[in-house]
């Protein structure tokens, strides 16, 4: 049985309702507490139960790598019989948080995240050389549409198909390099990334601790997320969790005379958690320039999706790369990133 199955309905409003509305205000809870008409500590109480219980990883932000630093994603095609030496090898870097095995000839694939376009080039070109293996490198060049957000209250068989198709979907070009950031809001990034203390005034807590007016964070929070730095602020979802165990990376190889209007369709599925634009690498043999995510319960559900997407609002040639094995899944280490020693 999943975890959600078991959720009183009033906890599963409360986790939807939490993953991009935790209000950035002195005391959170109780502005939740007017919402839920249950009082501030119970909020709070019914908060930390579901962190113990494993539903969610933190509550806080959701940083935004490749607008605070420099990342990219790269695949790597390893021979069976090195892929534990391999993954081994790129797992001991610390600017690598992201690493997964997937069902291609491509079949490693992890993000690194750097202090600079520079930095980052120095650990993929060491990782090309200690490993031998054949690596694609591919920035993200335009956003349409991230936002990993999982829904409880359901049994549908794809994250979020009952949503109603979003509108806002507007192309964002990635900055070639990292945002310039004041000392507050670094330190502050550096306090945020494992996420809120769960007390009723957690903002006033950070406050304390960097011996800051409470009202200069939150006012350093708010501007943070209009700047796209922050991407949402909640309760970040273990997917495994609530079922959704199953997800496939779908690469797209759009016209590029097409590629916004198509992206932004495709942007605006509900079932769509990720839409972007990164490079083609027709040296190596790789013709896409579209990277799409799809989180479902099984399989089956999610290559229906991607057949939907295809005869409807991408019409093109794709690869379907779904997740055979997690291999490291950790946050961006910003203390490295900020620093610019994010070195092994």
């Amino acid at each position: 049985m999943s975890l959600q199955t078991t959720l009183a309905g009033s906890d599963a409003r409360l986790v939807d309702g939490l993953q991009s509305g935790f209000p950035v205000t002195e005391r959170p809870y109780r502005a939740i507490e007017r919402v839920l008409e249950v009082s501030e500590r119970e909020v709070l109480s019914r908060v930390k139960r579901l962190h113990e219980r494993g539903l969610f990883r933190r509550v806080g932000p959701v940083l935004n790598p490749p607008v605070i630093g420099s990342s990219a994603l790269v695949g790597l095609d390893v021979p069976d019989e090195r892929f534990d030496e391999v993954a081994a090898l790129v797992n001991g870097y610390d600017a690598v948080n992201h690493n997964y095995q997937r069902d291609h000839r491509w079949n490693m694939w992890f993000v690194v995240t750097a202090a600079n376009r520079p930095r980052r080039e120095t650990i993929l070109d060491e990782i090309a050389t200690h490993t031998g293996c054949d690596l694609l490198r591919l920035p993200m060049e335009t956003e349409y549409y991230i936002n990993l957000e999982f829904p409880v209250v359901n049994e549908d068989a794809i994250a979020r198909a009952g949503w109603e198709t979003r509108t806002a979907v507007e192309p964002t070009t990635i900055p070639e390099h990292g945002a310039d950031l004041s000392p507050l809001e670094r330190r502050l990034i550096l306090e945020l990334q494992e996420g809120f203390p769960l007390t009723r005034a957690p903002y006033r807590d950070i406050a304390k601790r960097l011996d800051e007016p409470v009202a200069d964070i939150l006012d350093t929070i708010k501007r943070l997320k209009a700047e796209n730095r922050i991407k949402r602020i909640g309760c970040i979802v273990n997917h495994h969790a609530v079922g959704f165990d199953e997800n496939c990376m779908v690469v797209w190889d759009v016209p590029d005379d097409d590629l916004d209007e198509r992206a932004v369709a495709a942007g605006r599925h509900p079932s769509v958690t990720y839409c972007c634009h990164r490079p083609r690498c027709e040296d190596d043999g790789w013709p896409y320039n579209l990277f799409t995510m799809i989180h479902g319960r099984n399989r089956s559900a999610v290559e229906t999706t991607v057949d939907d997407l295809a005869n409807t609002h991408l019409r093109c040639d794709n690869a379907r790369l779904h997740t055979v094995e997690v291999l490291k899944q950790t946050g961006v280490r910003y203390r490295d990133l900020l620093s610019g020693a994010d070195r092994q």
